[in-house]
């Protein structure tokens, strides 16, 4: 997955809101994580606000997610 394909699915889901698309983004930044690091995780938790919108915080591992 490239990083412009995390960021489309991760507005997507935003869109939508609910428990359901929150998991979806943990389990989309687990893999952005696993292949990019956890800077470019941060970096879209801070993009897309996503402490506000689903309580996901800068600095949280998310590579164990779905495993």
């Amino acid at each position: 997955m490239t990083l412009a394909r995390a960021r489309a699915l991760i507005q997507q889901q935003l869109q939508f809101g609910g428990g359901y698309n929150r998991n979806a983004v943990r389990l989309l930044l687990g893999e952005v994580g696993r292949e990019f690091g956890q800077d470019a995780v941060d970096a879209l938790i801070r993009e897309f606000d996503l402490e506000a919108a689903f309580g996901l915080r800068v600095g949280t591992d998310f590579t164990q997610v779905g495993r």
